[in-house]
């Protein structure tokens, strides 16, 4: 698929979401599925002066892997892997398979393994990725998803349609999509100087949802479509031992080539004590129980895109969607101060649409999703 989108697209990851600059070594890693898009990157790395290095492979090969690679092979770090997250200086991943479903036969307790294998690769690159943007060594990293059918069909709805719910996603239609993205975060950051003082933050919906999160001492991040793109979050590691509650998501969770629906998790002194699920059961508490920091909140977040309205079981676009929270269990994005560390890092969305409230030390600050202060996202 060739869609004149795509150079904007690669133009405003390149030149804003990771800035890349001169003699910089840019990884671009995608899947065949995303040819298009990787060659319009590749070409706007090399006009912005960089050194793109491409990792693109059929997307079947991680299928065979899972079901075919020894218990050796599953536990191997590569360490090629390994050096080029320890060098590259910026690293741009495109998401889009030609099957979403590949993996859905795969022994989940394989995927735990694989999973855990990846341990080392992924404190490294959050290591990296924690730096100052001024520190030399950080790496700058960004995330993106291509329009392919199979994410169309997930979503419900055809390609091309699927197509301009990506790019406007991205506000790749405006005029200018940088300006748009600097005043989505000027928006944002008022909601983290307010959360940056709190030291407790609530959330209740009608569904059962009653869970509080200890986050004092801990900041909260601005995604204004850096790290992400599209992008429309803050979030923070809540402390590791401070989530107390139930958390019932509205939401299916989308996690290695399976959906998970009716999740309902309980948390006491910060862990996951119990958890259940109306399918695929067996495969949450398998990912649950693959390292001891997997059943610890790693974030916390709050969707302020206002622009997605819809869920599409595709977590980059759920979790981004105004009126929405999303915790993730497992690794913690250190530069948050959260400390916790695993394998997993698993994102479940929970709705606040339909009468749920966000109460901050006591104070209500959003209400059915929608922020009660002039000013903040989607006011």
């Amino acid at each position: 698929m060739y869609d004149p989108r795509l150079d904007r697209l690669a133009e405003v990851l390149v030149r804003y979401s990771v800035a890349i600059r001169k003699d910089d070594v840019v990884r671009i890693s995608g899947s065949t599925e995303a040819e298009p898009l990787i060659v319009r990157l590749y070409a706007a790395v090399v006009k912005a002066g960089g050194h793109p290095v491409v990792r693109m492979a059929p997307s079947e090969c991680q299928e065979i892997f899972l079901k075919h690679a020894s218990a050796a092979q599953l536990a191997h770090v590569s360490p090629l892997a390994k050096h080029e997250v320890k060098t590259v200086d910026a690293s741009i991943g495109i998401w889009g398979d030609r099957n979403t479903k590949a993996l859905s036969n795969v022994d989940p307790a394989r995927q735990a393994a694989a999973s855990r294998a990846r341990k080392p690769l992924l404190d490294l690159f959050f290591k990296r990725a924690a730096k100052p943007r001024t520190d030399p060594a950080k790496l700058r990293w960004t995330g993106t998803q291509f329009p392919t059918h199979s994410a169309a069909q997930d979503a419900e709805m055809s390609r091309a349609e699927y197509a301009d719910f990506v790019f406007r996603a991205g506000l790749l239609h405006r005029a200018d999509p940088v300006a748009q993205w600097k005043k989505v975060s000027r928006r944002q950051q008022k909601v983290c100087d307010v959360l940056n003082k709190a030291t407790e933050v609530r959330f209740v919906t009608p569904r059962g949802t009653d869970v509080t999160f200890g986050v004092a001492g801990r900041r909260w991040m601005n995604c204004d479509g850096h790290e992400n793109f599209p992008d429309g979050e803050v979030f923070t590691g809540p402390v590791e031992t401070a989530t107390e509650g139930v958390i019932v998501y509205d939401f299916p969770a989308c996690h290695g080539g399976r959906e998970v629906p009716d999740i309902r998790l309980t948390f006491k002194a910060g862990k996951v004590v119990d958890a259940s699920a109306s399918r695929n059961e067996d495969f949450l508490v398998t990912m649950l129980d693959q390292d001891p920091g997997a059943r610890v909140v790693g974030e916390l977040a709050v969707g302020c895109n206002y622009a997605i309205k819809r869920y599409t079981k595709n977590t980059l676009f759920d979790e981004k969607i105004g009126g929405t929270f999303h915790v993730a269990v497992g690794a913690a994005y250190p530069e948050t101060g959260g400390r916790n560390k695993s394998g997993l890092h698993w994102d479940m969305v929970c709705d606040l649409r339909r009468g749920g409230r966000m109460i901050v030390d006591g104070q209500e600050l959003s209400r059915n999703g929608r922020f009660l202060r002039p000013g903040w996202p989607g006011r």
